[in-house]
């Protein structure tokens, strides 16, 4: 296939475009590396010594004799991802092109108006691009568990069936997105889904949990093939962000109780699921949703457990409670439905202490390279809300 992967530069992107390479795809990706101003402008970097995209694309060249094509630009430049579209006329597009953080959204209103620009209108400009070039092509776009927020009842896979007043149908899964970047995704989710009902258009929307995890099949080969690594309170997932803490020898940052419990899985398994969601097309017409996560944990779970990984590799690691910056329930129900990718094969890679020791161990050749001042949390969702100390 031909396979066009917006954010081909980022976390996800890269490995994602190398395994679709090395399968034999002709693939392409788009990028305007806003991922890495972002983090350099939080004072933060990739712990890992990421190469530019040319370097990489090389490397790639050089090791397998296949080509990557890059195209450099904003989504959100109609003109210029319509350019894009037209020119590669893609058979599946991979969507992460995004701004992926929450913290970034709840800084200001300039960092939310540019998250839900960047997401919205970016997403809208592609849908027009496929519609009036590739109409046929499957869209595989990238959402978030974190639309659903923390309901009180089980999480369905983007669908529920609701009776009412003696009357039944199948309704999207209402949304409480738990922040102003979350609402871009859910915002995205509408559009998709209208532009499926409407212009006939086939799309898979993969609700991701927290993804944890640096190395894949490809990135091993050759270190200037490596992704990036974030580990800041800003772009860091916190399994990331806490095997990074106990390397360097921060306390983990527990944020309140650390009773939150979200769903996860390694970046393995996303490449995996993308993979799976390419190569079985949604219908034409058809917008659906998977659920995109292989287990559930607590924070505090997975604090505990890098602790006592850390533990056996001689790491004296510290457990902390802050004061939560975000605005979301400690105490919560949490079971989400994640049956559609296991049905069309997804073989999960379980997270363990075995796997954490192997994340700490590659971690820790690039532990110098840590700003640690990047760490703790600063970005409050409501900073006119008293914190526990202060209340």
């Amino acid at each position: 296939m031909r396979i066009l992967i917006l954010g081909g530069d980022g976390y996800l992107g890269w490995p994602t475009a190398l395994r679709f390479s090395a399968r034999g795809h002709e693939v392409a990706v788009v990028d305007n590396f806003n991922r890495r101003r972002w983090v350099e402008g939080a004072g933060s970097n990739s712990l890992t010594p990421i190469a530019d995209l040319d370097t990489r694309i090389a490397t790639w060249e050089e090791l397998s004799g296949k080509r990557i094509a890059a195209h450099v630009g904003p989504i959100e430049d109609g003109d210029f991802i319509d350019g894009v579209v037209a020119e590669f006329l893609p058979d599946a597009v991979v969507h992460y092109g995004q701004q992926a953080s929450a913290p970034y959204s709840m800084i200001s209103r300039q960092t939310a108006v540019e998250t839900q620009y960047a997401n919205t209108i970016g997403n809208l400009n592609l849908l027009f691009a496929l519609r009036d070039h590739v109409p046929e092509a499957h869209l595989v776009k990238l959402g978030t568990m974190g639309e659903y927020g923390q309901p009180n009842i089980d999480i369905e896979e983007g669908y529920i069936e609701i009776s009412h007043k003696g009357r039944s149908d199948r309704l999207p899964y209402p949304k409480l997105p738990g922040s102003l970047y979350h609402c871009s995704k859910v915002h995205d989710s509408t559009n998709i889904h209208f532009a499926c009902r409407t212009w006939g258009l086939r799309a898979t929307d993969l609700n991701q949990g927290v993804v944890y995890g640096i190395e894949t099949e490809e990135t091993v080969s050759d270190e200037r093939l490596i992704t990036r690594f974030d580990y800041d309170e800003m772009f860091g997932t916190v399994l990331n962000r806490f095997c990074v803490q106990a390397v360097i020898g921060h306390p983990l940052t527990v944020y309140g109780e650390g009773h939150q419990t979200r769903s996860f899985l390694n970046i393995r398994d996303t490449l995996a699921c993308v993979e799976i969601a390419a190569l079985n097309p949604a219908d034409a017409g058809e917008f659906r949703v998977f659920n995109q996560f292989t287990e559930q944990f607590s924070v505090m779970e997975l604090a505990e457990l890098v602790k006592e990984a850390g533990a056996h590799l001689g790491y004296e690691v510290e457990i902390r409670h802050y004061d939560n910056p975000r605005v979301e329930k400690e105490e919560h129900y949490y079971n989400a439905v994640n049956s559609n990718l296991l049905d069309l094969g997804l073989e999960p890679r379980l997270l363990g202490e075995e796997l954490v020791e192997s994340i700490l161990g590659i971690l820790d050749r690039y532990k110098e390279r840590a700003a640690e001042g990047a760490i703790d949390p600063r970005t409050r969702w409501n900073p006119g809300r008293p914190t526990a100390a202060q209340a």
